[in-house]
């Protein structure tokens, strides 16, 4: 059963991100949302969530802090933030779409397993509201580009919502490190797979004991073909639907027939 088209100039939009209330993108992301409706609302963590992909706390209580009418800040993951905001926050009117980032930092190949902002958007799909994860890839040592996503983000967000999607699917939207007006189109992309680098960076803290940083993947070698990785090298948006399905559908035939 596919949902239907969605207007959203009628849309309750919730809003939640993986880099915490106050970051830059998700204020890029407020604006982004009130050029489509004026029934806005922001449930966002306290603090920043990257990596925490869809982690739900059970272990410590959460608390909220209401900042404003309709901005709520979290000390939980984004998965923690949409839950409470679908059931406790927003009860009276819950929304009619999730919108995650903006993020900083592209959220491509094997990204999605391990985002914050992808997490939201799988959480707000889960509870049955349509959800898309935005994100502005970047450059290392290089400012972030928020004026290419905030530019094209609300066409490519009616676009989306003009066409039905089938249920457990989300939409997945990276913009490329180019700015606004370089912007060679909107690609729909598979999800790339890519090299991985050298993941672990050995230091030594002041009493001789070792440390370990997890480095970023390594990204130098986008998958050829029509991925999400090769769609913003070339300085086009990619759009990926992501599905919550995970069943591998043709293995499971294959155990079917060899366990008969």
């Amino acid at each position: 059963m596919a949902e239907p088209p969605l207007d959203p100039s009628k849309a309750r939009i919730l809003l939640c991100n993986d880099d915490g209330i106050q970051a830059s993108g998700l204020k890029c992301l407020e604006r982004i949302a009130l050029s489509l409706s004026d029934d806005v609302w922001i449930v966002a963590p306290e603090d920043e969530q990257s990596g925490a992909g869809h982690s739900l706390t059970l272990r410590y209580p959460l608390r909220v802090r209401k900042i404003s009418d309709r901005r709520f800040a979290v000390d939980g993951t984004p998965t923690d933030a949409v839950l409470l905001a679908l059931r406790l926050i927003m009860t009276d009117h819950p929304p009619d779409l999730v919108l995650s980032g903006v993020n900083r930092g592209g959220n491509l190949g094997e990204d999605v397993t391990y985002s914050g902002t992808i997490a939201a958007a799988m959480e707000g799909t889960l509870l049955g509201v349509p959800s898309i994860a935005l994100s502005q890839v970047v450059g290392d040592g290089q400012p972030t580009k928020w004026a290419t996503a905030e530019h094209h983000a609300p066409q490519v967000i009616r676009k989306l919502l003009s066409v039905p999607w089938p249920k457990n699917v989300f939409m997945n939207v990276n913009f490329p490190n180019v700015m606004a007006q370089a912007v060679t189109g909107v690609d729909m992309a598979v999800q790339g797979q890519r090299k991985l680098g050298d993941q672990l960076v050995e230091k030594v803290d002041p009493r001789g004991r070792p440390y370990y940083w997890i480095g970023p993947l390594r990204d130098e070698e986008p998958t050829p073909g029509e991925s999400d990785l090769s769609a913003v090298a070339g300085g086009a948006i990619a759009v990926t639907p992501l599905y919550l399905d995970l069943t591998h559908q043709p293995t499971l035939a294959t155990l079917k027939a060899a366990f008969q």
